[in-house]
């Protein structure tokens, strides 16, 4: 699950997560504040979404968000879908992107890097393939090479095949690239949810290929 092991891998991508994200973390305080208050104001209080991730190596941490769906429940104390606990201040946070806002600090913790394959859940460890499970040779990403090529309008498949292209191909000018574009589809709001998704299906593993006779 080795990643390359340039300098810039080892040494120059922590430097570059600490240079970029104290000053922006800084610069987006007053922001986070006025999202952080409709969230508060939405959701009884609760602004901060927490929920352990797999990162670097699978090891878990706590991830931060805004908190942009409610707590609703149906008559037997089950969550109701997502599509319905999701209401359009929420669907306007995560549209502009403000909900990602609180991962600057765990980049700054060394929890995420500023770039790399995004934490997913932890129940979806077991269902990678050993292909997959290289996603994890890199500490995860606010952004990634997967949500510049589509974010959550492509395939899983898609997904993992662009992460592990990225665990092999780490380097200066192509975090930068990645930095960029990603500011690009953040003001355009682009691949924020699958087709006919509130937010994006679950990954159920993939199907392996057919065995020819």
């Amino acid at each position: 699950m080795s990643a390359p092991a340039s300098f810039y891998s080892r040494h120059g991508k922590r430097l570059l997560d600490l240079v970029l994200a104290a000053p922006l973390l800084l610069l987006a305080l007053p922001l986070l504040a006025g999202a952080a208050a409709l969230a508060a104001g939405q959701n009884r209080g609760r602004w901060l979404f927490r929920q352990a991730r797999p990162g670097w190596h699978g090891q878990l941490f706590t991830l931060y968000k805004l908190q942009t769906m409610t707590e609703a429940r149906d008559a037997h104390g089950r969550l109701l879908p997502d599509a319905e606990r999701l209401p359009a201040l929420g669907r306007w946070l995560r549209a502009t992107s403000l909900d990602e806002l609180p991962q600057l600090w765990n980049v700054l913790r060394g929890d995420l890097s500023l770039v790399g394959p995004r934490p997913l859940l932890p129940e979806y460890l077991p269902l990678y393939s050993v292909a997959q499970a290289r996603r994890h040779a890199v500490r995860p990403g606010l952004t990634g090479w997967a949500q510049v090529n589509g974010r959550n309008t492509i395939s899983w498949e898609e997904k993992f095949t662009f992460d592990v292209w990225y665990v092999d191909n780490v380097s200066f000018r192509l975090d930068l690239t990645i930095l960029w574009r990603t500011a690009g589809r953040v003001l355009r709001g682009s691949g924020i949810t699958a087709p006919g998704q509130a937010t994006t299906t679950p990954f159920r593993g993939s199907t392996p290929p057919p065995v020819s006779s």
